[in-house]
């Protein structure tokens, strides 16, 4: 599998992630939402920089 597909990949699973973890959990909480979804995206960026940029 090339590069750009596993980084697609990726980034379709973050998306994934962020909207399944809004709808179960954080439905009606903006701020509460707003923070988790933040966090969620660091921990995608830090895997990402740690997993699969290329060195």
């Amino acid at each position: 599998m090339g590069r750009r597909s596993v980084v697609v990949l990726y980034v379709l699973a973050l998306a994934a992630v962020v909207v399944a973890v809004d709808i179960l959990f954080f439905r009606h909480h903006f701020w509460a939402r707003l923070m988790v979804n933040v966090g969620i995206v660091l921990v995608f960026w830090v895997f990402y920089l740690r997993f699969l940029q290329a060195r």
